[in-house]
């Protein structure tokens, strides 16, 4: 196990800043999908990468005229042969804030050069300072090495042709098929120990890490699938089907300990830090406020929702009774006060047994 999150934790390092914005930004896939391949500006990016030249650009949302100087106005329709040709001039391009206009060209950028930045170049040093102080899009493309790289605000992206990001997503993809995997050895397990009711919180935590952990490459593969567009189809599918009942089982879980605790706990995993999120006992601690290990009963909400007991019934049994080692404990006089009927009583205890005979013999509930 040790060595699977020392796998995980490297595809969260970043290697050229790339990893760092999963998540940071909201509109940050929107972003991305104006710079998917078919697009326009994709077009004339790729287009310069072919031609081996470099380039500026920045996308004018009202807040560039102290940054700004010189350069002379074009104030056209953006065609990727404009683009190109008029990237063969000095200075940078500025564009129209949904990309669809080309406002100037020949451009000098004068941002503040007391704003911190990690860029070496010239050129994506101004780009990086630029998007910084005007909180804007702006794209460096470097002839030396080759690359795009798209600034917005404090992010740093580097954008890759389709077949390389293909690869990475279809490499994150069979880290998450691994993940899943053990996610459901773990659920299986959480069946069974709840079921004899033995569970303990560190086999709760086991299973919310690995719910976690999921979540996130997921992320990361959504990123990837932004810029894929219809090449991703298959990781895409793959993607949804490997997820599944992943999330559901996740919010199941999270009501079966915490009750009205439910969106709290939710909260404080989803701000956990990836290094701090791959100690489990981290997990407990800071849910259950435990140090240590101890026994615990779910209220019953996720098993017996995996029974053909009506949704009804099984709120009435979790609301009336504390816990579902309380619930499979009970006595038929005491399960005849809640379900009504003999009938009833009769039916919860076959689907119970069913239900216990197919964790017993491995079978996935």
């Amino acid at each position: 196990m040790e060595d699977d999150n020392l796998e995980i934790k490297e595809l969260f390092i970043p290697k050229n800043q790339n990893e760092v914005v999963m998540g940071k930004e909201k509109d940050f896939t929107d972003v991305l999908k104006m710079f998917a391949p078919g697009t326009s500006i994709r077009t004339a990016l790729d287009d310069l990468l072919r031609a081996r030249m470099g380039a500026l650009m920045v996308f004018d949302n009202g807040y560039l005229p102290n940054i700004i100087e010189n350069g002379f106005k074009i104030n056209c329709k953006f065609t990727p042969q404009k683009l190109v040709e008029l990237a063969k001039m000095d200075g940078a391009i500025i564009l129209s804030k949904d990309g669809k206009k080309i406002l100037s060209a020949n451009t000098l950028l004068n941002p503040d050069v007391r704003l911190q930045t990690k860029e070496t170049g010239t050129r994506h040093k101004a780009a990086e300072r630029t998007a910084k102080q005007a909180k804007t899009i702006v794209i460096a493309v470097s002839e030396r090495k080759n690359k795009i790289s798209l600034f917005y605000g404090d992010i740093n992206y580097g954008l890759e042709n389709s077949s390389e990001i293909l690869r990475r997503a279809t490499e994150t993809l069979q880290m998450l098929e691994k993940q899943k995997e053990v996610f459901n050895e773990l659920l299986d397990s959480l069946n069974l120990l709840e079921l004899r009711r033995i569970v303990s919180i560190n086999d709760v935590g086991l299973v919310l890490q690995r719910t976690e952990i999921m979540k996130r490459i997921e992320s990361i593969v959504k990123n990837y699938l932004i810029e894929l567009v219809q090449e991703g189809v298959i990781v895409r599918m793959r993607m949804r089907e490997l997820m599944g009942n992943t999330k559901k089982e996740q919010e199941m879980i999270l009501k079966d300990y915490f009750g009205k605790d439910t969106s709290y706990a939710s909260e404080m995993l989803e701000k956990m830090s990836f290094d701090f999120l791959l100690e489990p006992l981290n997990i407990t601690r800071m849910l259950f406020e435990e140090l240590h290990d101890k026994s615990v009963s779910p209220r019953g909400i996720r098993i017996l929702s995996k029974t053909n007991i009506l949704e009804r019934y099984v709120d009435v049994l979790v609301s009336n009774f504390e816990g579902l080692n309380i619930i499979l404990k009970a006595k038929d006089n005491e399960l005849l006060k809640v379900l009504e009927t003999e009938a009833m009583v009769s039916f919860f205890r076959e689907e119970i047994y069913n239900l216990k005979e197919k964790v017993s013999i491995g079978k996935r509930i």
